[in-house]
C-alpha cells in the first residue's frame, strides 16, 4: 500500500512563496503513474491544482498558471509544488494525490497541508 505525506505548508504574506513536498512510501511505488495536487478552500469544493505524469509532463489549472511549478524527483519518491506570488485565494488545504499507471481515478491521498496567505 502506498502512503503519501505532505510537508511545507504554513502562513505566508501576499506575494510570498512556499514549497510543498509529498513523499511516497510503501510497496509497489513503481505502480504510481500521474501525481497531483488538489486544494480545498474554506467553504468551497476541492479543486485540482496541478498534475505531473510519470515522464514529467506537467499540467496546471488556470488560476495557478505562471505562478506554481510542479515537479517530481523519482529517485527520492518525492513530488513538489513551488508556489510563488501567492494571494489570499490560494489559501486552503493542499493534498497530494496519485493514480496508478492503469487508472484515471485519484485513488491515493495524503492527509493534507494547510496553506494560509494573509493580506
Amino acid at each position: 500500500q502506498v502512503r503519501l505525506v505532505e510537508s511545507g505548508g504554513g502562513l505566508v504574506q501576499v506575494g510570498g512563496s512556499l514549497r510543498l513536498s509529498c513523499v511516497a512510501s510503501g510497496r509497489n511505488l513503481e505502480n504510481i503513474g500521474t501525481m497531483g495536487w488538489h486544494r480545498q478552500a474554506p467553504g468551497k469544493q476541492r479543486e485540482l491544482v496541478a498534475t505531473i505524469t510519470w515522464n514529467d509532463d506537467a499540467y496546471y489549472e488556470e488560476p495557478v498558471k505562471g505562478r506554481f511549478v510542479i515537479s517530481r524527483d523519482s529517485a527520492k519518491n518525492t513530488m513538489y509544488l513551488q508556489m510563488n506570488d501567492l494571494n489570499p485565494e490560494d489559501t486552503g488545504v493542499y493534498t497530494c494525490t496519485a493514480r496508478t499507471r492503469w487508472s484515471s481515478l485519484w485513488s491515493i491521498w495524503g492527509q493534507g497541508a494547510q496553506v494560509t496567505v494573509s493580506s
